[in-house]
């Protein structure tokens, strides 16, 4: 059926596209997100918070509380999606493919008992690809069980400040059991050591240190100037974190990350590099794709894939008809940076709170039911 050309279908189209244009440039709803942020302190849980969020071509970043727009602040493990875009720029240069063993670039003292499983060493049979995944099965020395009963975490969560070196944070993990032969098939382990192993590949490979390579290869391209590695325990310009009521100071503890979580950034800068890890500024747009080809669990409801992380609730709990799918990654500070692909939505920022790790979550979904 062959239609006819007539005023009223073109008016129809026009209206249409019209209509589309219009939701598509669609300013967010400023006062309502405001008033968001506000009603999320409540001097309990949460005591500030700073939020970017940007639709399409429209940016917000407001803030509550003890924080304002331009407030530094520990991104922690939010950081390995900096490290995970450095490596995919690696291999995007040729300088490693995710299939070579880690033994390809570390030393031996280094992989000299990394991962013994009922009697068997696999430190050898480790790649680069499962160190991102958290398919490696290595222990965490951050959140494992040291042979006093207590974690690194544990400690620092009770005040008590220490520093490490990459050398020690892999002697911990070494004195800790394996959680499986890597690659196990559906088998992933959260483990900030994976993370270390990363960076440390990162630096043989380029020969410099971690900061200089994150602001080269990362920060000077963006024009990210108050986003850095953090080094020195007297810098106080980023925010302390909270536990539960009060702020937790642990610079020291905060200067040891490095690759495994020790950028301090802001919200709209934490923005500014998720939009380039989403849209191939940093690294092939296909990358983005390879990323997701498998999802491990980790922590409920969230997932792993390779070297980024994926958040959906189940529909039992979403507050939505269809609850939305979040790739990006989280840190324990209360930090997040995450984008959702159904709606062309950005969401970095922090809640400051170590204590409750669900609190992030909780404000990314009130923030998306805000703007829908």
């Amino acid at each position: 059926m062959k239609l006819k050309k007539s005023p009223c279908l073109f008016a129809f189209i026009l209206i249409a596209f019209t209509s589309g244009a219009l939701a598509q440039n669609r300013k967010l709803p400023r006062e309502k997100l405001q008033i968001l942020l506000n009603q999320t302190i409540n001097n309990k849980t949460i005591f500030g918070t700073v939020v970017s969020v940007t639709k399409g071509s429209d940016t917000w970043v407001g803030s509550a509380g003890n924080l304002i727009p331009k407030s530094p602040f520990f991104i922690a493990s939010t950081t390995k999606l900096y490290i995970t875009a450095i490596i995919f720029q690696l291999r995007a240069e040729g300088r490693l493919q995710l299939s070579d063993p880690i033994s390809n670039y570390l030393s031996e003292t280094v992989l000299n008992g990394l991962h013994i499983y009922k009697g068997v060493d696999y430190s050898r049979e480790i790649t680069i690809e499962h160190l991102l995944a958290h398919t490696s099965g290595i222990p965490d020395y951050f959140q494992g069980k040291k042979q006093n009963g207590k974690s690194l975490l544990s400690e620092l969560s009770g005040g008590q400040d220490q520093a490490w070196t990459f050398e020690e944070a892999i002697a911990l993990s070494k004195t800790m059991k394996p959680y499986f032969r890597p690659g196990t098939k559906k088998k992933a382990a959260y483990s900030d050591t994976n993370f270390q192993l990363l960076g440390k590949i990162i630096t043989h490979i380029l020969n410099d240190k971690l900061h200089h390579i994150i602001k080269e290869r990362i920060c000077i391209p963006l024009g990210l100037n108050k986003t850095y590695v953090y080094l020195n325990p007297t810098d106080q310009s980023p925010v302390n974190i909270y536990y539960g009521s009060a702020p937790l100071s642990i610079p020291k503890a905060m200067s040891s990350f490095g690759a495994d979580g020790g950028i301090v950034s802001t919200a709209e800068e934490s923005a500014i590099f998720l939009k380039a890890f989403v849209n191939g500024t940093l690294f092939p747009t296909s990358d983005l794709i390879e990323m997701q080809k498998e999802w491990n669990n980790i922590f409920f409801p969230l997932q792993y894939g390779v070297g980024i992380m994926k958040f959906k609730l189940p529909a039992i709990f979403s507050p939505f008809k269809k609850s939305p799918v979040l790739i990006g990654h989280s840190g324990l500070s209360g930090a997040f940076s995450f984008y959702c692909p159904e709606k062309n939505l950005f969401l970095s920022g922090t809640v400051n709170q170590l204590k409750n790790p669900e609190n992030s979550y909780k404000l990314m979904l009130k923030l998306i039911q805000c703007i829908d």
